[in-house]
């Protein structure tokens, strides 16, 4: 087996496969990479046995083989060869690696010893979006997510498709956000809708890799998950379980609405929250008929913060506290100049939401 490669080619295809490496004691192959040469490239596969990335490194084929080999040998070898070309070669159990000045050979395992990735069934239907749309979504939901293991439902996306529109959710039980996809942004071929819950691990893996503007396709199996696009592909199983009803708790009226300034909001926030680190926590103070709202800390011990806010406000009074970092978190996903930030009573949910109705984030008081 041999073949010719460019370096840089080369080390991005490693920097996308290294996202699938396992870190399970009791399997150390999961720290190794999976080499198929044939004359369509060089497809190098990682696994943790939950996702498996497979990428396509383009290279002049000389000879088809298969090989495997410790990723952080390979990776390091190719980090530090300042050379473009670099000749390949698979000599018994060893692989020879050759530039101009450079030559390295290091061991390689038997491609037998590595664990078969599964393929998804349905290849048949599929959704059809650009990367771009599609990660900024998953990003917008993907900061409400966080891992449970009394709760594996919610340690993922939500993701509910009805053929007209793609909805995306993701909740920590303290807050929740919502992104729906509108079907002039995909195309596809399902005749009936699905739902299903993504692993966050996976989902932040698709951010990562799938970022870019250009077309992704999306398959879904009873059990599995495929993206890819025309160079990697990443396939994960999917979370059992139901996702929450979350629609009772989206508030459908309001006792105070402020309408603010974007960067403004962010910047009092940030300023008033510096003042305590640990505990993050500020009072959001409403009154009727004013111009402006005030945000202050909470912990007296280091200090007092507070700040005035301009605004259009509209119902009554009110004093709430949240964690400021959670409200940000929401803000941020928002580009509009102007938000909109409804609340109720300390005990119910407040709601950040655009007028479209196509994104929205909900999260919880801090009770007192």
């Amino acid at each position: 087996m041999s073949f010719i490669v460019l370096r840089n080619n080369l080390k991005e295809a490693l920097l996308i496969t290294e996202r699938g490496l396992g870190e399970n004691a009791n399997l150390p192959i999961l720290k190794s990479l999976s080499f198929k040469i044939n004359k369509e490239g060089v497809f190098i596969s990682s696994t943790n046995l939950e996702i498996g990335i497979t990428t396509n490194c383009s290279a002049k084929i000389i000879n088809e083989d298969k090989f495997l080999i410790q990723s952080n040998i390979i990776s390091s070898l190719i980090a530090n060869i300042p050379s473009e070309r670099l000749d390949i070669k698979k000599i018994n159990n060893l692989l020879e690696v050759k530039s101009d000045n450079y030559e390295a050979t290091i061991p390689i395992l038997s491609p037998e010893d590595f664990p078969i990735i599964p393929e998804i069934e349905n290849k048949n239907k599929y959704l059809e979006i650009n990367g771009n749309i599609f990660t900024e979504a998953l990003t917008q939901v993907v900061q409400a997510v966080q891992f449970s293991e009394i709760r594996p439902e919610i340690s993922g996306v939500y993701l509910n498709f009805d053929l007209e529109i793609i909805t995306l959710v993701g909740t920590d039980s303290f807050r929740l956000a919502e992104k729906k996809i509108k079907n002039t942004n995909f195309k596809t071929n399902y005749e009936e809708g699905f739902k299903c819950i993504i692993p966050l691990k996976t989902i932040q893996e698709c951010i990562r890799i799938f970022k870019k503007n250009e077309v992704i396709k999306l398959y879904f199996d009873e059990n599995q998950f495929l993206i890819k696009n025309n160079q990697t592909k990443l396939i994960s199983r999917l979370i059992e379980g139901n996702f929450p009803d979350y629609k009772a708790i989206i508030p459908k009226g309001f006792e105070t609405e402020i309408e603010v300034d974007r960067n403004e909001f962010i910047n009092a926030l940030k300023f008033v929250g510096s003042s305590n680190q640990l505990i993050n926590e500020v009072k959001i103070i409403v009154h009727e008929e004013k111009k402006f709202f005030e945000i202050q800390s909470t912990e007296r011990s280091s200090g007092k913060f507070k700040t005035i806010i301009p605004a259009k406000i509209k119902g009554k009074n009110n004093e709430i506290i949240f964690n400021w970092r959670y409200i940000i978190d929401g803000v941020k996903n928002i580009q509009n100049n102007t938000i909109t930030f409804i609340l109720n009573s300390n005990t119910k949910p407040a709601l950040i939401s655009l007028e479209d109705s196509l994104y929205l984030y909900l999260l919880m008081p801090i009770k007192q």
